[in-house]
């Protein structure tokens, strides 16, 4: 085992969050979570994520914290979101060890690690990989995560911790984006190494027709913009509940511009789904009310605006031709492009995976697949995609929060968030585990603090105060 430098600031981090207490704590936490392409420790192979390392600090937070910590286990009741996401992990576990060797030989997998036998054609007979341990490990963190991000959002105080904490992931995720291109543009791409020291295939250099791909803090762009999407689909519901307008309004628009941007068809074909998703939001928010004003704004406005640009496209000959081009290119020829053609054929053989192994899966983290619901079905079969779908159902449920409290509207924006990460897995998700940034917005959907106020508090990013926040501002 080896420890990285980044994971010794991320200990050293971890140290003085705990001193300052839980709420400090979650706020880092969050924030860590953009680092998808660092490594804090790396053993042999394998790359442990500094979130992953500082999930332990979080877990001591809450456990020494004063206020109560039953919400970490009641989750785990039966029938509450937890429990689904458990059953979940169980069932990843026993398949990961069992189900490779049971139906060894069975079927032909893409597999995710390395496996015993020699590729062929970028296949190999099924049999154990050695992604089964890490996608275990993934997951069952996942689920920790999930645990103590409703333990903490239980109360007020933890809650708004969350919110300050998803924030500073959009603001960090934007400065991490513009530093990626400003360095590409000088030919400094060394300064953010310290940042990309992951075991995994970088392709922070790649450029389309001279564009260079947007990946951030990330190994590759298609992980940029399905992160980017989660972080876009909380800030803008957000703003269209007039919360902190002043913040996730400017986030949420330099979001959509960097996914659009970044040159990444996962991107490119999640973010209108995304857009349907806040135009829903916005149309069954509208009213006549003081916190509806964004939302019928938006309502009204946004047919008239894509109508105005649909008809400038159409008329301006340059800027439809540069607008196909670019659709053409990451969209509608990306099917008959090598990349394509190899996405399409992991789901293809996953989807085969899935029916010689009787609906079983070949177990978790065994097969690589280009889409989440294949992954599923792949790796953990029937009973996985059930528990899962247990699990996505009653965490992102409605609530018994007041309608349009402060609570109400971040948990919608929480819901949002997930179903935009979901959106871009749709279309590339090689693996069952989405990420700890969806599991967090999860967890924030999934909370029910004691003490829920029917105005919204002040979002405090600074000081401390009990007065209202006044809608629409910070």
């Amino acid at each position: 085992m080896a420890v990285e430098p980044i994971g010794i600031i991320t200990i050293a981090l971890g140290l003085y969050c705990l001193a300052l207490g839980q709420d400090a704590t979650i706020k880092a936490f969050v924030t860590l979570t953009l680092l998808g392409a660092a490594a804090a420790l790396v053993l042999g192979s394998s790359s442990v994520q500094p979130a992953h390392v500082f999930l332990l600090f979080v877990a001591v937070a809450v456990m020494r914290s004063k206020r109560p910590a039953a919400p970490l286990f009641d989750v785990l009741h039966f029938g509450q979101p937890g429990f689904w996401l458990a059953c979940l992990v169980l069932y990843g576990g026993l398949s990961a060890y069992f189900l490779p060797r049971l139906f060894a030989d069975a079927t032909t997998i893409i597999p995710l690690g390395i496996s015993e036998q020699p590729l062929t054609g970028g296949v190999v007979p099924l049999g154990p990989v050695s992604s089964n341990l890490t996608q275990t490990v993934y997951l069952a963190a996942d689920l920790v995560c999930f645990m103590l991000i409703v333990a903490i959002g239980s109360t007020l105080p933890g809650f708004r911790a969350i919110v300050i904490g998803l924030i500073a992931y959009a603001t960090l995720n934007i400065v991490f984006a513009l530093l990626d291109v400003a360095t590409g543009a000088l030919g400094a791409q060394d300064m953010l190494q310290f940042i990309r020291n992951a075991q995994y295939t970088f392709h922070d250099n790649d450029k389309v027709n001279g564009m260079k791909r947007i990946v951030g803090s990330w190994p590759e762009a298609s992980a940029f913009a399905g992160t980017t999407l989660g972080a876009f689909g909380f800030t803008a519901t957000t703003w269209l509940c007039q919360r902190h307008s002043r913040w996730t309004g400017p986030l949420a628009v330099t979001s959509l511009m960097l996914i659009i941007l970044s040159t990444s068809s996962t991107g490119l074909v999640a973010a209108p789904v995304g857009l349907a998703i806040l135009y829903a939001t916005a149309v069954w928010r509208s009213g006549t009310g003081p916190s509806s004003s964004h939302s019928a704004a938006v309502a009204v406005l946004a047919p008239l605006l894509v109508l105005l640009a649909g008809l400038v496209i159409l008329l301006q000959q340059d800027i439809f031709n540069a607008v196909h081009n670019y659709v053409d290119l990451l969209v509608l020829s990306k099917s008959t492009s090598s990349s394509g053609l190899t996405r399409g054929s992991w789901n293809t053989y996953g989807l085969q995976n899935f029916l010689d192994t009787y609906g079983l899966g070949v177990g978790l983290g065994t097969a690589r697949t280009s889409s989440f619901p294949v992954a599923l079905l792949s790796n953990v079969g029937a009973p996985g995609a059930l528990f899962f779908l247990m699990f996505a159902f009653t965490a992102l449920g409605p609530g018994r929060a007041p309608a349009r409290s402060y609570v109400a509207d971040i948990r919608l924006a929480a819901r949002n968030g997930c179903l935009c990460l979901l959106a871009g897995s749709m279309v590339v998700g090689p693996t069952v585990d989405l990420g700890l940034l969806f599991f967090i917005l999860a967890g924030l959907a999934a909370s029910r603090p004691a003490s829920i106020e029917a105005a919204a508090p002040f979002l405090q990013l600074h000081a401390s105060s009990a007065l209202p926040e006044p809608r629409g501002s910070t």
